[in-house]
């Protein structure tokens, strides 16, 4: 799968439910497009993985060295509450009540996507987000990419 890329709004049911947006679907590949895994994000969203992704990611994990302590704590905070998903017959997510208390889901939400994974965020703390760290954004590029491509180093 090539990195996934995007940013859909989406609205959530009575039930807690969405529709997965069919410009998703496409990036997907259909064998993976069925199973998912949810779990808290960082800062204030919910990560959504596709299964395939997520063990991946979740081999190179067992690989951490467990007698030490910092590797059991990211272990423990980064599965908690993790939740295996699946699209409905209808194509849609239900989100457990659980996980949307946790980070404030309110109807409106953003996917975004990149790379191997969709963040969940309430479209308003999404959006103030942005807006907190926009000013700041060509410094953060300079930090993160300015030495990238540099063979000197």
């Amino acid at each position: 799968m090539a990195g996934l890329v995007g940013e859909y709004e989406v609205r959530l049911d009575n039930k807690g439910r969405f529709m997965f947006p069919s410009g998703l679907r496409k990036q997907i590949s259909p064998a993976a497009l069925e199973n998912f895994m949810l779990n808290k994000g960082f800062e204030d969203c919910l990560t959504l993985f596709p299964m395939n992704e997520w063990e991946k990611l979740s081999a190179k994990l067992s690989k951490l060295n467990l007698f030490k302590p910092e590797n059991r704590m990211f272990y423990r905070l980064f599965h908690q509450g993790a939740k295996a998903i699946s699209l409905d017959s209808a194509g849609r997510i239900l989100i457990p009540v659980t996980l949307m208390e946790r980070v404030g889901l309110d109807k409106d939400l953003m996917l975004t996507a990149f790379n191997d994974r969709i963040e969940i965020w309430d479209k308003t703390k999404y959006f103030n987000l942005i807006e907190e760290n926009i000013t700041g954004f060509a410094d953060l590029a300079n930090q993160v990419m300015g030495d990238l491509g540099n063979d000197d180093e």
